[in-house]
């Protein structure tokens, strides 16, 4: 099959290359997909999971990207819950082959039923920004009709669905980004606008809940923000806050089949959508990851048909 893969740490998206690899096999527990769209985020590059496996040994050349939607073409013993032919979207395990490629061997549980009403590029760009922005909002900062959230990165991939999520929840939303990222952040549906390299006044005052997918001085910054009895969340890195009376928590995303579903839902219900940018091909995909993010949306490969 064709395949994105990397073997170069330090030589970034420039270091992806399309080669033939071994077609998957399912394990235990494992379907394989066939994929029709996929996704994929630079900073995995960065992770140690993209370059060796759990017992810490080299596993180049690696397949990067982890998001995905396709088609079921075959179960691995004690498969349930899924079938052959089915439609389905979700993400790979961190540590084993991705999704830039044709066919991609998936633990059955990180998936969910996909349904005939939403596209599978749609799909595709839903499940590590959907579940990030669920997970951070809903689980771990617990917001709350009428509370008041500011979401760093708001223009982003996670950002927009984070505004879109707290919106529905009822929260007063603040996005924060840089000036040429407002009008997108504007489009998800943020009701005030911070711009993170100037004026911070929108967020003066205070806020129950900060969502951080920025970190650096941004994160810090937005932590100010943070009232006694309210929670600091970030995806970026261990938080640096350390006042009484506000809870600070960072997480990594889990795959969740519900909370996938969940996602499917509003989409089809027209309360989310994502943002999709450039949609190219899997030949074209090293080189459209190279270039930097604009705010005008997702680039995703389309793989195959349908």
């Amino acid at each position: 099959m064709k395949a994105i893969t990397v073997t170069d740490r330090g030589a970034g998206t420039r270091g992806m290359t399309l080669q033939e690899r071994p077609a998957p096999h399912a394990a235990e527990n494992d379907v394989v997909v066939e994929v029709r769209a996929a996704g994929f985020t630079p900073g995995e590059l960065a992770w140690p999971a993209t370059w060796t496996d759990r017992a810490g040994r080299d596993r180049t050349p690696s397949i990067p990207g982890h998001e995905l939607a396709g088609v079921v073409t075959a179960l691995g013993y004690g498969t349930t819950g899924l079938s052959i032919g089915q439609r389905v979207f979700g993400f790979a395990d961190w540590a084993r082959d991705g999704t830039l490629a044709e066919s991609v061997a998936v633990e059955a549980r990180n998936l969910a039923p996909l349904p005939a009403d939403i596209d599978f590029v749609t799909a595709a760009s839903l499940p590590i920004s959907g579940l990030t922005a669920w997970q951070g909002l809903l689980q771990h900062g617990r917001l709350q009709v009428g509370q008041t959230v500011l979401i760093t990165g708001a223009a982003g991939g996670v950002g927009t669905v984070a505004v879109q999520l707290a919106r529905d929840a009822g929260a007063f939303v603040i996005g924060a980004g840089r000036a040429s990222h407002r009008a997108r952040a504007l489009e998800a549906g943020v009701h005030a606008f911070v711009d993170t390299d100037g004026d911070w006044s929108a967020a003066a005052g205070g806020v129950d809940l900060v969502f951080d997918v920025i970190g650096g001085d941004v994160g810090l910054r937005s932590a100010e923000f943070v009232r006694d009895g309210g929670t600091f969340v970030t995806i970026v890195e261990p938080p640096q806050v350390q006042r009484p009376g506000v809870t600070a928590i960072f997480f990594v995303v889990e795959p969740d089949r519900s909370q996938l579903v969940d996602l499917a839902r509003r989409v089809r219900e027209g309360t989310l959508r994502t943002f999709v940018g450039d949609v190219v091909t899997l030949d074209e995909a090293a080189a459209a990851f190279g270039s930097p993010f604009t705010g005008q949306g997702k680039t995703m490969v389309r793989v195959g048909e349908g």
